[in-house]
């Protein structure tokens, strides 16, 4: 038996394998070795930053992705939900949510890989706990509450707000645009009960409307989500807010631009009356 074990351990060593797991005890993290590489090199860069406001440490991370490849997707995987870390390749909530474990990671005052995959899966999944497709958080909204209330965030600059009213049900009224929920039809209902709970609790916002309030409560290193008039849904596009020259622009994974970059145009171009955002939430890095 003990030669046995030998031999596939020898074997599973010697193949090209596209993905590596974790070894550690989450043994179903997916992940490429160049995304071990990444996250390590950014952890010991910004690690003497320890002491720097995490608003600072988001925006200085975020700007070192620049140029980064944009990717939907990525995190799709089946139902059993395996932990996908992928820093090559990235979309608007994936590099939110990178930029802000590894900046959490480095205020903790750690530099290993596990530690940040460990603070990755805290963030994105529901009260931290990864069990199955919909225990991420889906939804911007939910995503901002629940990470509140893990202490990650604080959305309380949106007090000076308005409540989005709309109904939340893109998911479960869209599902064949959803892998999982085309293959698992029995998810939706779950899913569909999210979305009630999401409709029924609402958010605060600042509609595009009321820009003088926005920029009096918005903040260098905010993470935002453009709201939207789509129906069902609630957040089109996330961003982080960096100022310059007394602007606000989005640090982003721009889609149109197929990679992560500074826009070109001020927020204020994201909220013309033509657009399908209706406004933005704010999700404050705290530490």
């Amino acid at each position: 038996m003990k030669k046995t074990r030998i031999g596939i351990f020898l074997i599973l060593l010697s193949c090209n394998l596209n993905f590596l797991y974790a070894q550690s005890a989450k043994s179903d993290w997916l992940f490429q070795p160049e995304d071990k590489r990444i996250a390590e090199e950014k952890l010991n860069l910004y690690s003497s930053k320890l002491n720097v406001p995490i608003s600072e440490l988001i925006t200085e991370i975020g700007l070192s992705f620049v140029d980064t490849p944009y990717a939907a997707a990525t995190l799709e995987n089946g139902a059993d939900e395996k932990l996908v870390i992928n820093l090559r390749e990235l979309d608007c909530t994936t590099f939110v949510e990178n930029c802000l474990a590894l900046a959490l990671t480095v205020k903790m005052g750690k530099t290993d890989f596990e530690s940040f995959a460990a603070q990755l899966e805290q963030i994105r999944y529901r009260d931290g706990l990864r069990n199955q497709y919909p225990s991420r958080l889906h939804y911007f909204s939910d995503w901002v509450n629940n990470n509140q209330k893990k202490g990650f965030i604080d959305q309380t600059p949106n007090l000076d707000g308005e409540l989005f009213v709309a109904p939340i049900n893109f998911m479960s009224t869209h599902s064949s645009s959803y892998p999982v929920l085309k293959e698992h039809p029995e998810l939706i209902q779950v899913v569909a009960e999210q979305e009630k709970v999401l409709t029924q609790t609402g958010f605060l916002y600042f509609p595009k409307n009321d820009l003088p309030n926005l920029y009096k409560n918005l903040e260098h290193g905010d993470i935002i989500g453009l709201t939207s008039s789509v129906d069902g849904l609630d957040v089109n596009h996330v961003a982080i807010v960096i100022l310059k020259n007394k602007e606000f622009y989005l640090l982003n994974a721009s889609q149109k631009a197929g990679k992560v970059l500074v826009s070109a145009e001020p927020l204020s171009d994201y909220l013309k009356p033509q657009s399908k955002n209706n406004g933005v939430v704010i999700a404050r890095p705290i530490f």
